[in-house]
């Protein structure tokens, strides 16, 4: 009766079975209420135990670096090898991104100091509910009213109206982009073109009062991931620049300071074969009774047309459910995978479906996502690789 197998049909995964982001305790959004509190930031809570308090805080954020990829690397990072052991106050452990495992969504998780699912940001294009439109997070494509979108003060601001010097350090680029404005904002912005001008920046802003809270921010390692991949000369290239970046920064601490290099999120590279790369444009059955393909590849927003939100779900998990944990807007909020509660506002922006990759396999659209679909490296996800950022730690 071998034939008796076919009538079969294979099992979704279990929703359960997802690694959940440690929100409340290891997470992003948990580390500048952390430091804030040591600070004496009224409403700020030490979310992360491990932490000791300092006067000097410095966050470097180096985008794309997750805790899997430094780990696999220690020839082209000898410096931030040396620093494993420090991670998360010493127990030389991770934090978790948060999902999706995105820039923008992690950008406003460190600023604000709060999950997805309340500061609005719950992936790299989701639909405005107002307008009905994909809006991309990343590039604030189109235009959206930032203020509404994410009404919550970011840390830096509670922090500055506490007395405390805060002051973000980064490229020129990003000063005045509606992403920095409601995820990063507050005290003083200082643009630098070059990575060791923000470094020696950083130690002098440091200094520049007894409390301070700076941040700065490097993104060309996510860049070289995306473009090359994590097996490429470029991208190993990159993380020995950042790793001689971190040592300059960290040989600059004024007395009293506490550097902490971190993540928005990890990488895997994902082949280029249809065994690997679904093409949503290219099938039928996943575009049946859809209406905008939202998110990225390894991290999807599905909106279905009015009434075909259960017939979709079904159809996804049957394609797809073996690959990816796919879940409705519901049962994706009731895990837990943006966090403990859901805004209102926020609900409408999270898919009617939404498919987070198990496997190493991407669901591109090539006509509508041209570039991303070609993107070596990838991520989004909840996998450990896209996961697990570092927090590693120098004092002064």
């Amino acid at each position: 009766m071998a034939y008796a197998a076919w009538d079969q049909h294979p099992q979704p995964l279990a929703l359960d079975s997802a690694p959940l982001p440690e929100y409340g305790s290891g997470s992003l959004a948990d580390l500048l209420p952390t430091l804030a509190a040591g600070m004496g930031v009224p409403g700020a809570t030490a979310a992360i135990t491990e932490l000791t308090p300092a006067d000097r805080n410095c966050v470097f954020l180096i985008d794309g670096l997750g805790w899997e990829q430094l780990t696999s690397h220690p020839d082209e990072a000898p410096f931030l090898t040396s620093l494993l052991a420090t991670s998360r106050g010493g127990t030389g452990r991770p934090l978790t991104a948060g999902y999706p495992a995105t820039t923008a969504t992690s950008l406003a998780s460190v600023g604000t100091g709060l999950p997805p699912g309340a500061h609005g940001l719950p992936g790299y294009t989701v639909r405005n509910p107002a307008t009905g439109e994909l809006m991309n997070q990343l590039r604030w494509q189109p235009w959206t009213d930032p203020r509404p979108w994410q009404p919550y003060p970011t840390v830096f601001q509670l922090a500055h109206e506490a007395g405390v010097h805060a002051a973000q350090v980064s490229s020129p680029t990003f000063q005045n982009t509606p992403l920095t404005k409601v995820a990063l904002s507050g005290g003083t912005f200082l643009g630098r073109l070059s990575g060791e001008e923000r470094m020696d920046l950083a130690a002098e802003q440091l200094a520049a009062a007894d409390r301070s809270l700076v941040y700065t921010y490097y993104a060309e390692l996510d860049g070289a991931g995306h473009r090359h991949g994590l097996a490429s000369d470029h991208w190993r290239g990159q993380l020995m620049y950042v790793d001689r970046l971190v040592q300059r920064l960290a040989e600059q601490l004024p007395p009293r300071t506490a550097l902490y290099v971190t993540a928005d999120h990890g990488m895997v590279d994902v082949l280029f074969d249809e065994e690997h790369r679904i093409d949503f444009d290219a099938d039928w059955e996943l575009r049946a009774g859809v209406a905008l393909l939202g998110g990225e590849g390894r991290a999807r927003h599905v909106y279905a047309l009015p009434g075909a939100e259960g017939d979709v779900l079904t159809c996804w998990r049957e394609v797809l459910g073996e690959q990816f944990w796919v879940a409705s807007r519901d049962e994706a909020i009731e895990a837990g995978w943006f966090g403990p509660h859901i805004d209102e506002r926020v609900y409408a922006r999270i898919g009617d479906v939404v498919a987070a990759a198990h496997d190493d396999v991407l669901l591109i659209a090539s006509e509508r996502e041209p570039k991303e679909s070609t993107m070596v490296g990838n991520h989004g996800s909840m996998t450990p690789a896209e996961q697990l950022v570092p927090l590693l730690e120098v004092r002064s």
